[in-house]
C-alpha cells in the first residue's frame, strides 16, 4: 500500500524544495507519493523538469492559495 508523503517548503528558495524533494523520495517506497508544498514560483517549473528527468511520475502540479502544490510519485 503507497503513502502520501508531506513536504511543506513553503518560505525556502531554489533549490531548496528540489532538494528537500530529492531527500524525501530516497526514504520512500516505489508507488509512495510526495505532496511539495513551496512559494517559490521557480517549483512550479523546475520540479515537473527534474521529475522528468528522473524518470518518476508527475501527479499534478496547482496553486493552492499562498502556494503551489506538487505531487510527484516515486517511479523505481
Amino acid at each position: 500500500m503507497s503513502e502520501r508523503h508531506k513536504v511543506d517548503a513553503r518560505g525556502a528558495y531554489c533549490p531548496g524544495p528540489l532538494m528537500e524533494l530529492i531527500a524525501t523520495l530516497r526514504h520512500c517506497a516505489i508507488g509512495d507519493e510526495v505532496e511539495m508544498w513551496s512559494t517559490d514560483t521557480g517549483s512550479a517549473t523546475d520540479i515537473p523538469a527534474w521529475v522528468k528527468k528522473a524518470r518518476h511520475e508527475l501527479v499534478g502540479v496547482s496553486q493552492e492559495g499562498d502556494h503551489w502544490a506538487i505531487i510527484v510519485r516515486k517511479a523505481h
